[in-house]
C-alpha cells in the first residue's frame, strides 16, 4: 500500500531507488522500481479523478430482491428511450416530435398499474430523472422498488428517495432497524421531511397510533412544523380526532387553530361544527311575512368574541372586505350544510339555493355555501351551486370565483359533461383549470368538445401558442382513440386550396400533427405495457 505523497514518489524516481528508498513496498516476488511505477500509476489516476487516497470503505450489503415481473421488451427499450431523451441535451420537444418528457409521468403510472418493476441497469437514471422532477418521485420510486432505495443509500444527491420513504417499509434499514422500531427513531431523530413521512405512512396505517405519536411531541414542535404535522392527519380524518383537533385549537399559532378548525369543520358532528351551526342559524334565517314571499334574511355579527376566534374564525378582513360580512361567511363556511334544509323548511339544496336573499347578501351568502360544500366534499350542494355550464360560475360580485373547486366534489363522468358545456358556451381560455380537475384520459363528450373548440380557434384565425397549454393537457389527457378524428384537421379541404390561409395556419397543422403524433405514441406504449413478459 503506498504511504507517500506524490512528491515522494517523484523524488524516488529522480534519485532512483538505490539512494531513496520509495513510499511503496514491493508485493511478494517484485522488486523495487516496480513497486514504484504501480504506486505512480495509481497515484496518476487518483490525481486525474481529483481523488485524496483513503482506506478503503465497507463493501455495502447486498441488494434487496424484488419479486415483481420484469417489464416487456418492448416497454424495457421504451423506458430507456424516455429517459435517454430528458438527459439529452435540449431534451423534450423538437419541432413536431412528441414531448418525450412529458410522456414520462403516463408511463411510469401504467407501468405501476401493471405491477412491474424497472430494470436494473436503468435504476440510476431513474433516480436522476426523479431528481430533477419531484412531480415523478412517487412513480419512479414505486417503480424501483426496494432496489432503488438500496441504490440511493450510496449517492448522496439521491437522498431525497429516502426522505420519501423513512419509515423503511420498503427495504431494510442499514442498521438493522425495522418497523416501528425505525419508525420511531426517525420520528425522534430524522429531518422534518422524514418526520413528515414517517407520520403519514403511520396515518395510513394506524390513524390512532399517528395521533397519538403527534401528541407525544406536539408541545415540543415549533409553531411552522405543528402546522404541517397536523395537516398530515386531514387524511383519514375521523371523529376519533376530535379531542386532539379541539386541543389545538387552543394553540398559541393563529395559523394553527385556522387547521384545526377546519379539520373540526369536515366533521359533521363535531362539537365545533354544532357551536359554528348555532351562530350561523343566529345570523340567517327565512322571513315568511313579506309580500313578495319567502326570503333570505340576514343579519352579520356585530362582534368577532374571543370563542369565535378560538373556533378559527379570523376577526381581520382582507382588504376591500368589511368586518361583518367577513365573519358571517367564515361562520357560515364552517357550519354543516345540513343545517339549512332544516332552517329554511325545504327538502334540498335545489329548493335553498334558489330562495331569494334580501339586501344584497346573496353573493356573500352563496360564497361561503361553495366553500362549504368544498370542504365537506358534498356532491349535492356542489351540483347546484355551479348550476347551468352555460351561466357565470358565481354571482356577480361574489367573493367565489372558482368553479374547478365545486367541480371536485362531483363524480368524474358528470364532471366531464360540464366542462364540455361549459367548453361549448365560454371557450377553452376560461376552462383550462376545469380541464386540470377532469379524470384522466378524458372522457369522450369532453375530449369531443376540446376537439372542437380547437378546430374553432383555427378556424377563427387564432395561432397556436395562444392555445399552448390546453395542447399540452390535450397531448396527455385526450383518449388516444381521438387521433383518427384528429387526421382530418391536419388537411386542408381541396375547395379551400384557392381560398388565402388564416395567420397561423401552417402552425396549426404542426401543432395538431405533433398532438396526433403523441396520441399514436401514447396508444403504443400503451400496447406495450400490455404485453406479455
Amino acid at each position: 500500500m503506498t504511504t507517500g505523497t506524490w512528491d515522494d514518489l517523484v523524488s524516488a524516481a529522480l534519485l532512483g531507488t538505490e539512494r531513496r528508498t520509495p513510499p511503496a513496498p514491493p508485493r511478494a516476488g517484485q522488486d523495487t522500481a516496480g513497486a514504484l511505477l504501480d504506486a505512480a500509476a495509481l497515484r496518476t489516476v487518483q490525481r486525474r479523478a481529483a481523488l485524496l487516497p483513503a482506506p478503503a470503505a465497507a463493501r455495502p450489503e447486498a441488494a434487496p430482491g424484488d419479486p415483481r415481473p420484469p417489464l416487456p421488451d418492448a416497454a424495457r427499450r421504451r423506458l430507456a428511450l424516455l429517459l435517454a431523451d430528458r438527459a439529452a441535451p435540449g431534451g423534450g420537444r423538437r419541432g413536431g416530435a412528441p414531448d418525450l418528457t412529458e410522456l414520462l409521468p403516463q408511463w411510469l403510472a401504467a407501468a405501476n398499474r401493471h405491477g412491474y418493476r424497472a430494470p436494473a441497469a436503468l435504476l440510476p437514471a431513474l433516480l436522476e430523472a426523479a431528481r430533477a422532477r419531484s412531480d415523478l418521485r412517487p412513480d419512479a420510486l414505486a417503480l424501483g422498488g426496494p432496489r432503488a432505495l438500496w441504490l440511493a443509500r450510496l449517492n448522496p444527491q439521491w437522498k431525497y428517495a429516502l426522505r420519501g420513504h423513512a419509515a423503511g417499509a420498503t427495504a431494510p434499514a442499514a442498521t438493522g432497524e425495522t418497523g416501528g422500531g425505525r419508525e420511531e427513531r426517525v420520528w425522534q431523530e430524522g429531518l422534518f421531511a422524514e418526520r413528515v413521512a414517517v407520520l403519514a405512512s403511520v396515518r395510513h396505517r394506524d390513524p390512532s397510533a399517528a395521533r397519538e405519536m403527534l401528541a407525544a411531541t406536539w408541545p415540543k414542535e415549533r409553531a411552522e412544523d405543528r402546522l404541517l404535522l397536523l395537516d398530515v392527519l386531514r387524511e383519514e380524518c375521523s371523529p376519533a380526532d376530535e379531542p386532539f383537533f379541539e386541543q389545538a385549537l387552543s394553540d398559541r399559532s393563529r395559523n394553527v387553530r385556522a387547521v384545526a378548525a377546519e379539520l373540526l369543520s369536515t366533521l359533521p358532528g363535531s362539537a365545533l361544527s354544532q357551536r359554528m351551526a348555532a351562530r350561523a342559524r343566529a345570523c340567517v334565517a327565512l322571513d315568511r311575512t313579506g309580500e313578495g314571499g319567502p326570503r333570505i334574511v340576514v343579519e352579520a355579527p356585530h362582534e368577532c368574541d374571543s370563542a369565535m376566534q378560538r373556533d378559527g374564525v379570523v376577526r381581520k378582513p382582507p382588504a376591500g372586505r368589511g368586518e361583518r360580512s367577513w365573519w358571517l361567511t367564515q361562520l357560515v363556511e364552517a357550519a354543516p350544510l345540513s343545517l339549512w334544509c332544516e332552517r329554511f323548511g325545504v327538502r334540498s339544496a335545489e329548493e335553498a339555493v334558489a330562495l331569494p336573499v334580501a339586501d344584497g347578501w346573496q353573493p356573500d351568502l352563496h360564497a361561503a355555501w361553495c366553500r362549504a360544500a368544498v370542504r365537506q366534499g358534498d356532491a349535492e350542494w356542489s351540483r347546484v351551486l355551479l348550476g347551468a355550464a352555460a351561466s357565470p360560475p358565481a354571482p356577480a360580485g361574489s367573493s367565489w370565483l372558482d368553479p374547478a373547486k365545486l367541480l371536485s366534489a362531483l363524480p368524474a363522468g358528470e364532471r366531464a359533461v360540464w366542462v364540455a358545456d361549459f367548453i361549448g358556451a365560454h371557450g377553452l381560455s376560461e376552462a383550462f383549470r376545469l380541464l386540470g380537475v377532469c379524470a384522466v384520459p378524458w372522457a369522450e363528450p369532453l375530449g369531443r368538445a376540446v376537439v372542437d373548440a380547437l378546430d374553432c380557434a383555427r378556424d377563427a384565425g387564432g395561432y397556436p401558442w395562444s392555445f399552448s397549454g390546453v395542447m399540452g393537457l390535450a397531448e396527455r389527457c385526450l383518449d388516444p382513440e381521438q387521433a383518427d378524428r384528429l387526421e382530418a384537421l391536419t388537411v386542408r379541404p381541396a375547395a379551400a386550396e384557392s381560398v388565402p390561409t388564416t395567420p397561423g395556419a401552417d402552425y396549426w397543422t404542426e401543432a395538431f400533427e405533433r398532438l396526433i403524433g403523441t396520441l399514436r405514441l401514447r396508444a403504443t406504449m400503451r400496447a406495450e405495457l400490455a404485453a406479455a413478459g
